[in-house]
């Protein structure tokens, strides 16, 4: 199974808020954007692994902005690390004022999805191959977040956390 770039599972999903979309302060609800961040990275998780891929977890979610009615959203996704059947893909949200054209990001995101073979059992998923700062960065801070969530949910001793300790022991 040959390794891939992020740019290889880049899914980019852009829509425009309309009012039934939004709440009573005339913003998109939280769940209607983590509808479209699910989608999105749905999209990134299945053309990295070139598989049916389920939503395993939504580990991080920052509402930093409001996105406010008539935003043209732009919602990109792609995997930041893969592991042996499972993919961190990382979401960026950003909005777009229709009139200025000004572009800023507002929120983000981080979801884990499970590839699955024909018969719905997890499969290998190919690795990847970070190119760029960001995409590096992002890779290296996936290992630790899952070893982080492996130590808080009792499947892996803390001494068996390499990343978290060289991160918080200095090696």
């Amino acid at each position: 199974m040959d390794a891939k770039n992020p740019k290889d599972s880049l899914a980019i999903l852009t829509d425009i808020v309309l009012p039934g979309e939004t709440n009573i302060l005339k913003n998109l609800f939280g769940g209607e954007l983590l509808a479209r961040m699910d989608r999105a990275a749905s999209i990134a998780a299945g053309r990295h692994s070139n598989r049916l891929t389920v939503t395993a977890s939504v580990n991080h979610v920052a509402f930093t902005q409001a996105v406010p009615l008539g935003s043209v959203v732009t919602v990109e996704a792609s995997v930041s690390r893969a592991f042996s059947t499972s993919m961190e893909v990382f979401i960026d949200v950003w909005i777009e004022d229709r009139f200025s054209g000004k572009r800023s990001k507002a929120n983000e995101g981080i979801y884990t999805f499970v590839a699955l073979d024909e018969t719905g059992r997890p499969t290998q998923v190919p690795q990847l191959i970070p190119e760029t700062d960001l995409e590096k960065e992002r890779f290296d801070a996936a290992l630790r977040r899952k070893q982080l969530s492996l130590v808080l949910a009792g499947k892996m001793e803390p001494t068996d956390a390499t990343e978290l300790r060289a991160l918080f022991m200095g090696g």
